[in-house]
């Protein structure tokens, strides 16, 4: 990644915790966009869902290892159970792709 900042989207499940507090559910969202601040990034966009994940929320960090450090802070709280994925906007995605055609052994 060059050092830039690296980007994430957390797919989160509301655990039996979670479901029983949602009262306090902006007070965690908050929390959450502090821990992140606090650790170099920012989160971008918060979703509410329907379906298999009950939130959707998208981070820029500095690298894995803050990333790493969130989410298991995160977890440790015990009110969602979160899915990690790194996503690559279409710019970086075009140079991977161009870099396969050029490296790849046909």
């Amino acid at each position: 990644m060059n050092g830039s900042i690296q980007k994430y989207i957390s797919l989160m499940k509301l655990t039996h915790i979670g479901l029983k507090d949602l009262g306090k559910s902006q007070q965690r969202q908050r929390k959450s966009e502090d821990r992140v601040s606090a650790l170099g990034g920012r989160s971008l966009a918060f979703y509410a869902a329907m379906g298999s994940y009950d939130f959707i929320q998208i981070f820029e960090m500095p690298n894995n290892e803050s990333m790493l450090l969130y989410v298991m802070s995160a977890r440790q709280d015990g009110y969602v159970d979160p899915l990690i994925l790194p996503i690559f906007d279409s710019e970086v995605w075009n140079g991977i792709a161009e870099n396969i055609t050029k490296t790849v052994i046909k």
